[in-house]
């Protein structure tokens, strides 16, 4: 089974990427034919300083890497380095109706909240279909709120299939149910468009620092508190073995336990979970030549089966 799925290098990957994509990534590698790419293309919507963004991606491959996506198992490569990619795009926008594109959910959303509203943002998931479709993708681990871009993918595939004959596979989405949205600091979705992240490689003292910046209400320490409605419970429920959790639960619903206590305990959580991690991001970005081999490597992989996905396509619609 192919499975794909891409990841804008817009800032530090934080901890709602990590549960809400790469967890998904790393355990999906190991039995499928899996491509993880980095979405640089995507990313010059809102990054407009081609130093940063160069690395930004750098650092996306970094992170990736040391969290466990194996270059022998899964192809981890850039966006940009397959143009096929673009030529694609622009074949499957000749027959992409402007009313799908018009009530996409995250061009809304973006407009709504005052970004411009460019080509590039409007044309977003035509592009995303071409990533996906580029590459014979038989499932994509998406989150919930990318769903609807899934579907639009599809919604393409069949109207150039009913036009042009049987060229794409279609891909189904993979969500894990059991994933919740990851609350931020200030309790909504953690977000780097929310400023209220906690990033995967922050320094141990910083987590400290942000851990401590998490809303909570103003009920006493000895007080019985409700741990299905604390943000600050829902994170360590990520992170803490089960038995950690039960016995936190516990102390939640007879009282004792103080959001203080629960703050230190979250920073000690997440700084050991990601030790070994930040130890392997450290040797990965002292050897810069190791991730520029990674993502030839994978490039010429990634074109190979994009050429031929794009000659079947520019063949049926007679351009090729």
């Amino acid at each position: 089974m192919r499975v794909l799925s891409g990841i804008q290098p817009s800032g530090a990957l934080h901890i709602g990427n990590y549960f809400g994509a790469i967890r998904q990534y790393i355990a999906l590698q190991e039995h499928n034919d899996a491509y993880y790419f980095v979405a640089d293309y995507h990313a010059l919507t809102s990054v407009r300083d081609p130093k940063v963004l160069r690395g930004y991606v750098f650092d996306v491959i970094a992170d990736l890497l040391a969290l466990g996506l194996n270059p022998d198992k899964a192809t981890v490569f850039v966006q940009s380095d397959v143009p096929e990619t673009t030529e694609l795009a622009w074949l499957l926008t000749t027959v992409t109706p402007m009313g799908w594109l018009e009530k996409a959910v995250s061009y809304k959303d973006k407009v709504e909240r005052g970004l411009p509203a460019d080509h590039g943002l409007f044309a977003y998931p035509v592009l995303q279909a071409a990533d996906i479709l580029l590459y014979d993708a038989d499932v994509v681990p998406v989150g919930q709120d990318q769903k609807q871009h899934l579907e639009i993918t599809r919604d393409i595939a069949e109207r150039f299939n009913h036009i042009y004959g049987n060229v794409f596979r279609l891909p189904k989405p993979y969500i894990l149910e059991t994933v919740a949205v990851v609350p931020g600091i200030d309790g909504q979705k953690m977000s780097k468009s929310y400023q209220n992240t906690i990033d995967i490689f922050d320094d141990p003292a910083v987590i400290t620092k942000k851990t401590k910046k998490i809303v909570t209400d103003s009920t006493p320490v000895e007080a019985p508190k409700n741990p299905a409605t604390c943000n600050l419970f829902k994170l360590y429920s990520l992170f803490a073995d089960p038995g950690d959790i039960s016995e936190v639960e516990r102390r939640y619903r007879e009282g004792g336990i103080g959001y203080g206590e629960m703050k230190k305990r979250l920073a000690e959580t997440i700084s050991a979970t990601f030790a070994t991690a930040r130890e392997r991001r450290a040797e990965w970005a002292a050897h810069p030549e190791r991730i520029a081999e990674v993502r030839a490597a994978a490039a010429d992989r990634a074109r190979t089966a994009a050429r031929a996905v794009l000659d079947r396509v520019r063949n049926a619609c007679g351009v090729g």
